[in-house]
């Protein structure tokens, strides 16, 4: 399996926060700007997700891409069979276990019948990783610069250790954007998720939040802009998720991408969550 490029595209929005058609649009746009994975699970949308990925997969009919997506616990009886017919596809490149569940110890045996490329492990800390066995060899936590389940510890961990760090939500679901400061903005992420809330509603979160905005006002950069950029330049992270609803969604992360300021990212590291 190749290595996973620096940005990839979160699905989580497809039949959920965007229809069919939209998906499609922002699926095409990502491929033509050279994304080549594509990151779902069978909880996004109650399958939702795979099933218009995989209704995409089939129409394109893409070349040189790679497919994750994620399983719920339990995990020692464990079928895929779900996924692989949304999906159309008879392999997994990339299953994640989605969090993490004290089953996931006595998975061993389950895994090793999946037609699975590689497994990874979503949503975990340094120690359960390292409980989780050799098997595992790429994790995905959230990381931006409200909120940060990678630690130092966990990025030398995985660097010694040859395992792929793979973050979501480099704008914390749209919390580092500003615009939840006066409520809830109506149909977005917190709304629709409400648990999200708790993960960012919250003084410390808010004092960054804070920090960026003033860092972006006086720098004259928007604080998606920054947010973006700050994650997408990150140290011993290999793959950063980009979701969205539209195209434009995804070229503001590309032209993050190519944003070169270290002296404001090491400002905006001050008192990042990491």
């Amino acid at each position: 399996m190749n290595p996973l490029p620096r940005i990839g595209l979160g699905c989580v929005t497809f039949g959920r926060e965007i229809d069919e058609a939209a998906s499609f649009a922002l699926l095409d746009h990502a491929f033509a700007r050279g994304v080549t994975h594509f990151d779902t699970a069978a909880a996004y949308g109650g399958g939702a997700s795979e099933t218009i990925l995989g209704k995409w997969l089939a129409s394109r009919k893409p070349e040189g891409i790679t497919i994750a997506t994620k399983i719920l616990p339990p995990y020692d009886r464990i079928d895929i069979t779900p996924s692989l017919k949304r999906l159309g596809v008879e392999h997994i490149d990339l299953l994640y276990l989605h969090q993490w569940h004290d089953t996931a110890l006595q998975a061993g045996a389950a895994l090793e019948k999946l037609p699975v490329k590689r497994f990874g492990a979503s949503n975990v800390t340094l120690d359960q990783l390292r409980a989780l066995g050799p098997r595992f060899r790429v994790i995905q936590n959230n990381h931006n610069l409200a909120v940060s389940d990678v630690t130092e510890a966990l990025r030398d961990y995985c660097a010694a250790n040859n395992i792929v760090i793979v973050t979501y939500s480099p704008l914390g679901a749209g919390f580092l954007t500003g615009k939840h400061q006066n409520g809830v903005q109506a149909s977005s992420r917190f709304e629709i998720v409400p648990g999200h809330q708790n993960v960012y509603f919250h003084e410390a979160a808010y004092q960054r939040l804070a920090r960026l905005e003033t860092i972006a006002k006086r720098s004259g950069h928007s604080q998606a802009h920054l947010a973006l950029a700050w994650a997408l330049h990150q140290s011993g992270i290999d793959t950063v998720l980009v979701g969205g609803r539209t195209p434009a969604h995804l070229d503001q992360a590309f032209a993050a991408l190519e944003f070169d300021d270290p002296a404001l990212m090491a400002e905006l590291t001050l008192d990042a969550a990491a």
